[in-house]
């Protein structure tokens, strides 16, 4: 009878430990939702980037991944990019600090990738 109470609890706790994770898991998806709806906001306008002189002449290219924050109104009010060269950053910044977004119902962050193509 041991044995089985034995066996029976090694279950049940490798059971419990799988239902903790699966309720961690969805937990972390249901969070991840909610601020992936805030990034869907439209760009109303662009402005390009000037590409740096050095940067052109030393043939870096690529792309340079931005967050911005948006506000209400859809003006952005910051920037700090994420990823990419960083020769080729503050004019990815500084490009995005100009951009208009749709209005929205307050504050949200939005990532945006800012191209540079070497010719």
């Amino acid at each position: 009878m041991s044995k089985f109470l034995s066996i029976h609890s090694s279950r049940v706790r490798r059971y419990s430990v799988r239902m903790i994770q699966a309720a961690a898991l969805a937990l972390v998806v249901a969070m991840a939702i909610p601020a992936r709806a805030a990034d869907d906001r439209a760009v109303k306008s662009r402005v390009a980037p000037v590409y740096p002189e050095i940067a052109k002449r030393m043939k870096i290219g690529g792309e340079v991944k931005v967050e911005a924050t948006v506000d209400a109104t859809g003006k952005v009010t910051d920037v700090k990019a994420i990823s990419g060269n960083h020769m080729l950053a503050v004019a990815a910044e500084d490009a995005v600090r100009k951009w208009k977004f749709e209005s929205g119902a307050g504050d949200s962050k939005v990532d945006v990738a800012v191209n540079f193509n070497i010719q």
